[in-house]
């Protein structure tokens, strides 16, 4: 659920001055939200903008994973629009033509507020059952994602053998407890919850015979093919790694650096 650039209202003179005169003003987007934090009394606000580099370091971000603030400029209307994303999430989005609420949702954001806080001081914001999820933990989120996958797949799908692997995955509980995602009709099984997710778990793809096939960890690699749902489970489970265990609040990226650090450590 990323949130993509509304376009850029900005050139190499600054922003459009006809639609952001008070950033023209200031002399760029970073100055203005200083502005107003001062006139607001908060704290500095960190923030990315789609143009310009952060007002602190990301280093100094907030707490519980969470990225500075993102902040687009609409390229044909006066539109601020916000993204926050931690652990690979987007939790929040918005848009707003005052960058008075922007800077308010920024210091809020960067404090750790709660969600349903942020759309309290914030109403532009919005964020739906499942950031919610991932905002309580890993275990929720991979609990809501297999229930809405369950229930998006419920509607008429291209390969409806997919349902019957999804159901199938979803009654093994080595798989249950990963994070589950489709591409291109294939069902994957994430040992962590946020984007870029982890290939290390064998995916299954439906082919057109209805018959499926098993590879991994990249879609040169097949394992092996299964007439059911159910004996490609059993293919996937035996080709499980070691010491699996629930999905963990983070990203494949995360996964790495622990890694990286472990061997160093050694």
């Amino acid at each position: 659920m990323s949130l993509k650039p509304s376009g850029s209202a900005t050139s190499p003179n600054g922003p459009n001055p006809e639609l952001y005169p008070d950033l023209a003003a200031a002399g760029g987007l970073h100055a203005a939200l200083e502005q107003v934090t001062i006139e607001l009394g908060l704290n500095l606000v960190e923030v990315w903008s789609a143009s310009e580099e952060p007002c602190e370091p990301a280093a100094s971000g907030a707490s519980n994973g969470r990225k500075p603030l993102s902040i687009y400029l609409g390229s044909q209307e006066r539109w601020f629009s916000v993204s926050g994303w931690s652990r690979g999430v987007e939790l929040v989005r918005g848009a707003t033509k005052d960058l008075h609420e922007v800077a308010k949702a920024a210091a809020a954001w960067r404090a750790s507020a709660s969600l349903h806080d942020l759309r309290q001081l914030c109403p532009f914001l919005t964020f739906g059952e499942l950031a919610e999820a991932h905002e309580h933990g890993p275990a929720d989120a991979v609990a809501v994602k297999w229930r809405l996958l369950r229930e998006e797949l419920r509607d008429d799908i291209p390969f409806p053998a997919v349902r019957d692997l999804v159901e199938a995955a979803y009654a093994e509980p080595k798989l249950k407890q990963l994070y589950p995602f489709t591409s291109h009709w294939g069902l994957h099984f994430s040992t962590c919850t946020g984007w870029p997710f982890t290939w290390v778990v064998p995916f299954i793809d439906p082919l057109r015979d209805g018959r499926f096939r098993v590879s991994g960890p990249n879609r040169r690699t097949v394992i092996d093919e299964a007439d059911t749902a159910a004996e490609a489970i059993d293919i996937v489970v035996a080709h499980l790694p070691d010491n699996l265990g629930p999905a963990f609040a983070g990203t494949a990226s995360d996964m790495k650096r622990e890694f990286v650090a472990e061997t160093d450590g050694h």
